[in-house]
């Protein structure tokens, strides 16, 4: 069926203004189209004639040649990781990749959520990047943006062909989601821990069922993720707790909580991040907030602002993950005194190259000088 759009012309002199937004979509945490900030024309869907359910998700190809993305941020703890996906379908409101999807000509809304782009090469392409000479093994993170296994992994694979190809190297890697799904890939984590190449950590934003499903509609409920932390645990294998993000005014007196289900279920240690809101991502969080907690919503927002400098968003290095002022430092204080408690007051452990097989466990690494 046909979705009725409506082309709209934006002069790109003039400041974007934001958009008031308070219907809904059931599984759909933003559900418009802002304009995107590189186009000058752009295409909404006409709410009338949306209905409450939305548009289903497209599966795109992406054609890229490269699977290993690197960075220079100082305040990443990996400058490599692989994206078998862009884009995300689990949806949460307040992802700070949501903007990455503009450049690909998309919107960092509804777009983002549904439009997907499969890079169906990613395990092949992987295996020739780590079978090159010019690589140096190092930690690779599974996924930098969105997450590696959203649901169309399930049916896909992606995420798993590439744990294989890294399992094969024994090249380290670091994966964070907050999808249950992980748990199926047991097998080849347990085999990457047997040589010290491989920690999970599972975010963890609420145990509210009622909040999640409005914030992270796509993703494993709170029990489920706190059941892969058990499960993972059990395997032998290094698992953590990413209490991410913390949101003032919404679900920061869920932190001593969290930690405690956390550690109950086996995690092995605990990090924590403050809400960010880059670019349009201030105005879907916004507008989110006015649709689903507008009696909390002046309040949520003042704490945001007192945390950054004034603003809803602070881009700077290390600044922009920790937050600044005196709420900040004290969510920070409640978060590690509550880690300390528990025994989680550690880093995911140290991972080891030492194991690396230039030829992926083949034949050729007898003759590999």
């Amino acid at each position: 069926m046909r979705i009725p759009t409506v082309k709209l012309r934006r002069d790109p002199a003039r400041p974007r203004k934001r958009l008031a937004i308070r219907h809904r979509l059931k599984g759909r945490a933003v559900p418009y189209d802002p304009p995107n900030r590189f186009e000058t024309v752009h295409t909404e869907i006409d709410p009338e004639h949306l209905g409450p359910t939305a548009p289903r998700t497209e599966f795109l190809a992406d054609g890229t040649r490269e699977i290993i993305a690197t960075n220079r941020s100082p305040d990443i703890p990996f400058d490599a990781s692989v994206n078998p996906y862009r884009g995300c379908e689990h949806g949460c409101v307040y992802c700070y990749a949501r903007p990455t999807h503009e450049f690909l000509g998309f919107s960092s809304g509804l777009d983002f959520e549904r439009k997907i782009l499969v890079k169906h090469r990613a395990p092949e392409l992987l295996r020739e990047a780590l079978g090159a000479r010019s690589w140096r093994p190092r930690l690779i993170g599974l996924s930098g943006v969105t997450d590696p296994y959203q649901p169309a992994e399930r049916r896909l694979g992606l995420t798993r062909g590439c744990l294989e190809v890294l399992r094969d190297y024994r090249n380290p890697v670091a994966v964070v989601t907050k999808n249950h799904l992980v748990t199926r890939d047991g097998d080849v984590l347990r085999d990457l821990s047997e040589h010290e190449c491989v920690n999970v950590t599972l975010s963890v934003t609420t145990l509210k069922n009622e909040l999640q499903r409005v914030m992270e509609p796509r993703t494993s409920i709170p029990a489920r993720r706190l059941d892969a932390i058990r499960r993972l645990s059990s395997a032998g294998i290094p698992v953590g707790v990413f209490v991410a993000p913390v949101i003032p005014g919404l679900n920061d007196e869920e932190i001593p909580a969290i930690l405690q289900a956390a550690a109950e279920a086996g995690a092995a240690y605990a990090s924590f991040l403050l809400l960010r809101l880059p670019l349009g991502v201030a105005d879907h969080f916004t507008n989110w907030l006015e649709t689903h907690f507008p009696d909390r919503k002046a309040r949520v927002l003042f704490r945001i602002r007192e945390m950054r400098g004034g603003r809803l968003n602070d881009p700077g290095f290390h600044t922009r993950f920790r937050g600044r002022g005196q709420y900040a430092k004290q969510l920070e204080r409640l978060f590690r005194a509550t880690a300390r408690k528990l025994g989680l007051d550690r880093k995911a452990p140290r991972l080891s190259t030492t194991g690396f097989r230039r030829h992926g466990g083949t034949q050729g690494d007898l003759f590999d000088s």
